[in-house]
């Protein structure tokens, strides 16, 4: 393979098209798209300056690398790509790729990123930035770290293990989530949503989990909490008091109380949904 070593490269599309390459203690300078249409190259602490450095390419791989604030909208329409030890302080990093791996990455402005992409793997992965994971499916994380609001609006097939998560309107028109040992903190937690799992899980929601078909909370944390499952079909097992439910539409409830019980919609039959309180007494219809 080719090897291009410590130098600096300007100009637009200065490596435009370049094939089985070896770019070590680089520097990419002004000049946007400058490996533009590339494949089969490895990146080893290099520095990425400017806007659009890695669009429609494949085999990537890239290390101990920087991505500043301008390499934005960085990465997009391209496949089979890794990238691990490195940080990406640019936003919109990720549109429309697929089979992406990203190890130890701390994405400081993490804006857009990863819209309509598919087969993503994250690890050990910090962020921060609204709207990040929209649409995407085929979603694998493990220890993460997100700060950011609109968190997987309209993602599927999603996989999320040891996270915490500080989103407002998390999981909104998703389908097919599990998220296991980690904390959601965040208003109006998953609406319009189906097929979410919740496994060991400490939640913090205002109005949260409502319009929802078919959650699942198993050994749930669901703390300063109201309003939740209004018109969503349940299957809920807490280990705390839930402050306030309203109108769910059918399923079971088990906590170890419910402070209120909000039934205000007629067309909703309250004996479609089963509960079974730790503490002595029965909630209360308001």
């Amino acid at each position: 393979m080719e090897a291009i070593n410590q130098q600096m490269l300007t100009g637009e599309r200065s490596l435009f098209k370049s094939r089985d390459l070896i770019i070590k203690d680089s520097v990419f300078a002004d000049g946007e798209s400058p490996l533009k249409e590339s494949s089969d190259i490895s990146i080893d602490n290099s520095i990425f300056k400017w806007k659009y450095p890695l669009w429609y390419s494949k085999n990537i791989s890239v290390k101990n690398s920087s991505f500043l604030e301008m390499a934005r909208s960085g990465i997009w329409y391209t496949h089979h790509i890794s990238i691990s030890d490195s940080i990406i302080e640019a936003p919109k990093t990720f549109r429309r790729a697929r089979d992406i791996h990203l190890t130890n990455v701390d994405m400081q402005n993490a804006e857009e990123s990863f819209w309509n992409c598919k087969d993503v793997y994250l690890t050990n992965v910090t962020a921060r930035g609204d709207y990040f994971g929209m649409n995407s499916e085929n979603i694998k994380i493990d220890n993460f770290r997100l700060v950011g609001n609109y968190a997987f609006d309209g993602a599927k097939n999603i996989e999320i293990r040891n996270a915490k998560l500080l989103s407002k309107d998390a999981f909104w028109n998703c389908e097919n989530v599990t998220v296991y040992d980690s904390t959601i903190i965040g208003e109006y937690l998953g609406w319009n949503s189906k097929n979410i799992t919740f496994i060991n899980c400490t939640i913090e929601s205002n109005q949260g989990m409502c319009y929802m078909d078919h959650l699942v909370i198993e050994n749930g944390r669901i703390i300063n909490t109201d309003l939740a499952f209004e018109y969503s079909t349940v299957d809920v097992e807490a280990t705390t008091v839930i402050d306030s439910v309203k109108n769910p539409i059918a399923g079971k409830i088990k906590a170890k109380d419910i402070s209120e019980l909000i039934f205000d919609d007629k067309e909703i039959i309250s004996a479609n949904t089963q509960y079974e309180l730790d503490d002595a007494g029965e909630p209360c219809d308001v």
